[in-house]
C-alpha cells in the first residue's frame, strides 16, 4: 500500500533534484512578483507616504491572518526608522481596542483580497474619526480599496504555492512594499544613522554610535599615572596594580607628557637599564596616541586597530589626563 501524499505524515518520492527545483521555482515566482511591483509604483505610493509624513499621531497598521504577521513587521520597521507606528489586531479592535485610534493617526490596513471582514467592521469607526485610511490590497475594485483614502496595489501574478492558495508571493510583495514605504519616509524625514541607533540602544549599532569613551574609560584612582621623575621600578608597580598594560607620565596638574607600555618595557630591558636609577621620563614614549572623552568608543577601537596598540590615555582639550581604557574595556562594553 502506497502512502497518500495528501494525508498528514505521508511522503512523496521526490528526488533531491526535484526538491531543489521546487525551491528555485518558488523563489523565481516571488522574485517576479517583486519585479512586477516596480513599474506599478506611482502616485498612490507618494500620497500614502505623504499621509504618513504629515501624521501628527501614529501609523496604526492592521491586518488579519498572514497579512497581520506582515503588518506587524511593517509597523516595527516604520517605528524603528522614524515613523511612530504600532500594530492593531483587527479582531481585538472591534472588542475595545478601537480606542487606540485617535484623530491624529493614520491607519494602514492590509488585505490581499480587500474583503477581510474583521477590517471591514472597523472602517466605519475610522471614517467617523476622519482618520486617513491607507490600504495595501491585491484588488483595486475590492471593498477595502474603494473605502480607502489611498490604495496601494500589491497584487501579484501568482502565488509561489503550487496550489496558488497559500499566501506566499502576495505576502512577500506586501512586506516589500512596506519596506519601500519605510525607506522612502526615512529619507524624506532626513532620518540619520544616529537617530536609528537611538531606537536600537541594545544592538551593536547602538553601542557603536551612542557609546562614548567617557562611558567606558577608567577614572580616578583606576587610571595608571606617575610623575616624570618617578623611578622606573615604581612605574612598573603602578602598571601592574592598575592592569592596563601601560602607565601615563604626567606633569603637575596631570598634563600628559608621555606613556610607558609593556612594549616599552621590553625594549628598555633589552638595553639592560637600572630600573631603580632610571626615571620614567627617560624611557617614556612622548609621541603617544590619545583620545578625548567625548569621542565615540568606536573611534577608540579604530585607533587601536590602526596603530596596533591595546590601550589609550584619555585627555581633555587641555591635554590633561582624565581617564584611560584598553581593548578589554571595549570588549566588555560590546563595542568590539
Amino acid at each position: 500500500m502506497t502512502a497518500d501524499p495528501a494525508l498528514p505524515g505521508s511522503a512523496s518520492a521526490l528526488s533531491d533534484a526535484a526538491v531543489l527545483e521546487l525551491g528555485r521555482q518558488a523563489l523565481a515566482t516571488e522574485a517576479k512578483a517583486l519585479e512586477a511591483l516596480v513599474p506599478r509604483l506611482g502616485d498612490s505610493f507618494v500620497r500614502a507616504c505623504r499621509l504618513c509624513l504629515q501624521c501628527r499621531g501614529r501609523v496604526i497598521v492592521t491586518g488579519m491572518g498572514k497579512s497581520g504577521h506582515i503588518g506587524s513587521k511593517i509597523a516595527a520597521t516604520l517605528a524603528s526608522t522614524g515613523t511612530p507606528a504600532f500594530f492593531l489586531h483587527p479582531a481585538e479592535a472591534s472588542h475595545g481596542d478601537l480606542g487606540m485610534i485617535t484623530r491624529d493617526d493614520v491607519v494602514l490596513a492590509i488585505s490581499n483580497s480587500g474583503e477581510s471582514a474583521e477590517i471591514a467592521m472597523i472602517v466605519p469607526h475610522i471614517r467617523r474619526l476622519g482618520v486617513p485610511l491607507i490600504t495595501f490590497t491585491g484588488r483595486a475594485e475590492s471593498t477595502l480599496a474603494r473605502a480607502a483614502t489611498v490604495n496601494v496595489d500589491v497584487s501579484v501574478p501568482a502565488e509561489a504555492c503550487p496550489l496558488n492558495l497559500a499566501p506566499t508571493s502576495s505576502t512577500t510583495a506586501t512586506l516589500a512594499m512596506g519596506d519601500a514605504m519605510a525607506v522612502a519616509l526615512l529619507k524624506w524625514r532626513g532620518f540619520t544613522e544616529e537617530q536609528f541607533a537611538r531606537h536600537h540602544p541594545g544592538g551593536a549599532l547602538g553601542r557603536r554610535l551612542l557609546l562614548h569613551v567617557e562611558d567606558v574609560m577608567r577614572k580616578g584612582r583606576d587610571v595608571p599615572m606617575v610623575c616624570a621623575d618617578t623611578p622606573l621600578a615604581a612605574g612598573l608597580i603602578e602598571m601592574s596594580q592598575k592592569g592596563l598594560g601601560m602607565t601615563a607620565i604626567v606633569a603637575p596638574g596631570q598634563r600628559i607628557l608621555g606613556i610607558f607600555t609593556d612594549g616599552d618595557l621590553r625594549r628598555t630591558l633589552d638595553r639592560l637599564v637600572d630600573v631603580h636609577a632610571t626615571r620614567m621620563d627617560e624611557v617614556m614614549t612622548t609621541s603617544c596616541k590619545t583620545i578625548g572623552p567625548k569621542e565615540l568608543a568606536a573611534e577608540a577601537v579604530h585607533l587601536m586597530e590602526t596603530h596596533r596598540i591595546t590601550a589609550l590615555p584619555v585627555v581633555d582639550e587641555s591635554g590633561v589626563l582624565v581617564g584611560a581604557l584598553n581593548v578589554h574595556d571595549l570588549l566588555r562594553a560590546g563595542v568590539v
